[in-house]
């Protein structure tokens, strides 16, 4: 469903990317890396940082935003780190649709890609 949800968003040639993280799955595009864990964890200042840094590092000369989606929710180290990056966050419910969490997330839903 994120990645239906990017393509909505205008990120039209979305994919499973190569290299996965230890939970969930990660989705690329032209301009987007997204990372979607369906774990029962809430999702941790360590696991934001690491999908910035992997967006930052494989971005070369070309901006790379990313975003994550999670189906438990975020702590609030999480949410602070994540608005102090700018990375979008999004709620899974359970029927796998995204909800927006914080600003970044409102801003990429009303700019698009």
């Amino acid at each position: 469903m994120a990645a239906l949800y990017l393509r909505w968003l205008g990120f039209p040639d979305t994919r499973s990317a190569a290299r996965r993280p230890p939970s969930g799955a990660r989705i690329t595009a032209r301009g987007m890396l997204a990372q979607v864990d369906p774990g029962l964890r809430r999702t941790t200042p360590r696991d934001i940082e690491c999908l910035w840094l992997t967006a930052l590092a494989g971005a070369g000369d070309t901006p790379v935003t990313c975003a994550f989606f999670s189906l438990a929710g975020y702590t609030d180290e999480a949410r602070s780190r994540a608005d102090a990056l700018g990375v979008p966050l999004f709620t899974l419910d359970l029927t796998g649709t995204p909800r927006p969490v914080n600003t970044a997330a409102h801003e990429l839903i009303a700019t698009g890609a």
